[in-house]
């Protein structure tokens, strides 16, 4: 039951990432930095943050929602990495250091979720293991940079 609420706020917390995000990139004509100022930090918050609090004290059953068996020590050690995209979003987003900073640490953030979707769908495949958590994977994640996109090309092509 936790781990169907900890979805349901990571999934509404995303999506008021992107609501708020796109409303602040087009608060007066369009700014990127604007937007991302807000989406970045709020979307890691609500996938990195609550995935690292559900590895490190629901492992076993985060596991289990995967297909998977076990809490293993690399869970801990996934979960404690997602904890530092969290903490390195927070600080990144109080500390105001910029774009720059804001695209390395959602880069660094969606690459880490880009090779998990590559996991996930890998051991779909070889294991058949299709438990809805570990198919879901792989198309989230690809929705997830989609919707990044945009914001990211034009803040790239503002910093030249």
């Amino acid at each position: 039951m936790i781990l169907t609420i900890l979805d349901w706020i990571r999934i509404a917390g995303v999506s008021a990432a992107f609501y708020l995000g796109y409303q602040a990139g087009f608060e007066n004509g369009y700014d990127a930095g604007a937007q991302l100022h807000v989406m970045v930090p709020l979307t890691i918050v609500f996938i990195a943050g609550i995935s690292a609090l559900e590895g490190l004290f629901f492992g076993r059953e985060a596991a289990a929602a995967k297909g998977f068996h076990g809490d293993a020590n690399y869970q801990r050690q996934s979960a404690f990495a997602l904890l530092s995209y969290t903490v390195t979003a927070l600080l990144v987003y109080s500390a105001d250091w910029g774009v720059k900073a804001e695209l390395t640490i959602l880069l660094t953030f969606l690459l880490f979720f880009f090779l998990s979707g590559i996991n996930h769908g890998i051991d779909a495949i070889r294991r058949r293991n299709y438990a809805w958590q570990n198919i879901n994977r792989p198309f989230i994640t690809l929705l997830l940079i989609a919707g990044f996109v945009y914001p990211v090309f034009i803040a790239i092509q503002g910093l030249h």
